[in-house]
């Protein structure tokens, strides 16, 4: 494990959003959704997450998730990701997503 210090934590931007939409990706390697998420005043951000084990597209809608919003855009098959969805593996290596457990404001920053 690498330590860090606390200006290399800074410099990630992990912020919560609400899910506004969910959309099969069957053109990803692996199987995934297109979501796009609410983040406050930075806008609405559209990303590939690989969480279709755990959830449907209709319990996804109206969530919130953690994200990390200042990555460079990645293009994921014939889709451009705009922020990762935060997630943790399961015994089966399968993604649970990270989420926060009451309600705050799209766009708030983890800290």
């Amino acid at each position: 494990m690498d330590i860090i210090n606390w200006n290399d934590f800074e410099k990630v931007e992990l912020r919560v959003g609400t899910i506004l939409e969910v959309a099969d990706f069957p053109e990803a390697r692996k199987p995934a959704y297109k979501v796009k998420v609410d983040f406050g005043e930075l806008g609405i951000k559209q990303s590939s997450a690989q969480i279709t084990k755990h959830y449907t597209k209709d319990e996804l809608i109206g969530r919130q998730i953690l994200g990390v919003v200042n990555f460079p855009k990645k293009q994921i098959a014939n889709f451009m990701s705009e922020f990762l969805a935060t997630g943790l593996a399961d015994e089966n290596g399968d993604i649970v997503l990270a989420a926060v457990d009451k309600p705050v404001p799209n766009g708030s920053r983890l800290i």
